[in-house]
């Protein structure tokens, strides 16, 4: 004879168990060392050369930002001219880039730096600046990890070799970087088109540092001028030198691998960090018609 088990489901009468719970193994302490920590999209402004003992060009620059709502603001050096003297940066500065000062994040320029130890721009910016007689930090923005380095008066009051605190500083700063996306701004730079500065090889160890560990943009200022570069050794290198103090000339030809140039427009590059990529606008004063725009995926 057959025997059958009849299964019944359960019912609302039923005094059915409840499934036991799913135990997960806990987050290690040091979740943040193991994954990417990508954020969502921020966008940013950068610009360098920007505050004369008058107010002029910085005035059109300020107000593009001002009007914007940037997340953040790189300040690419040279920010006060003639020498970057506390005085001239609450009188002139603070008029007109002082409006968004919680936004802005600086480096020092060779300007800066005709004030002994830049102690005008260190005391003006204060904690924002980095420790005084180093000038370089780091932070977080969205799914990017940027960088903030001082070439100084080309690297002679703050040493930027091969052997510098500020490179051993660079070098463990990537090493503990889990962002995939990543950007470096400072004064002089790398690679430039410029008639009257050109390449800077100061910079020569930071940049192969930075492109070592993958770097994707380099922000720079120092030439009056704006130029975007193709990828160096993986690296996209954009001058904006374009913060409303006077305008420089190139020479010609230009660098091999200049892309785009223009010698006579005041205005400031936007960026929209994004995870795995960038887009990239040159955002002109009004009356100007230049600009430039694109977008790169991140390393």
């Amino acid at each position: 004879m057959s025997r059958f088990v009849l299964l019944l489901p359960c019912v609302a009468a039923c005094r059915c168990a409840a499934p036991a719970p799913v135990v997960l193994p806990p987050l290690p302490a040091d979740l943040a060392a193991v994954l990417d920590v990508d954020g969502g999209v921020a966008v940013i402004a950068a610009v360098g050369d920007i505050s004369d003992t008058d107010l002029a060009g910085q005035v059109h620059t300020a107000n593009l930002i001002a009007d914007a709502g940037y997340e953040a603001v790189l300040l690419l050096g040279d920010n006060q001219y003639l020498s970057g003297g506390l005085a001239d940066y609450r009188k002139y500065f603070h008029a007109t880039y002082g409006r968004f000062f919680d936004k802005l994040r600086p480096v020092p320029g060779n300007h800066e730096y005709l004030t002994p130890n830049a102690s005008g721009y260190f005391e003006y910016f204060g904690e924002k600046a980095g420790k005084p007689g180093e000038g370089w930090y780091s932070f977080d923005i969205g799914a990017w990890h940027i960088v903030a380095l001082n070439t100084n008066n080309g690297c002679r009051s703050v040493a930027c070799g091969a052997d510098s605190d500020q490179l051993k500083w660079l070098r463990a700063d990537l090493t503990k970087n889990r962002h995939r996306c990543t950007l470096a701004f400072w004064h002089h730079p790398r690679f430039s088109s410029g008639s009257g500065h050109g390449n800077f090889s100061g910079a020569d160890a930071l940049w192969r540092t930075f492109a070592q560990f993958g770097g994707d943009v380099v922000l720079n200022g120092h030439e009056h001028f704006y130029e975007r570069f193709e990828p160096i050794d993986g690296v996209r290198e954009f001058i904006v030198g374009t913060g409303g103090k006077s305008h420089y000339d190139m020479r010609a030809p230009p660098d091999p691998k200049s892309a785009v140039r223009n010698i006579d427009t005041f205005g400031v590059l936007e960026l929209t960090l994004k995870p795995g990529s960038y887009d990239w606008r040159f955002v002109p004063v009004p009356g100007s018609t230049f600009t430039d725009s694109g977008s790169s995926p991140c390393h």
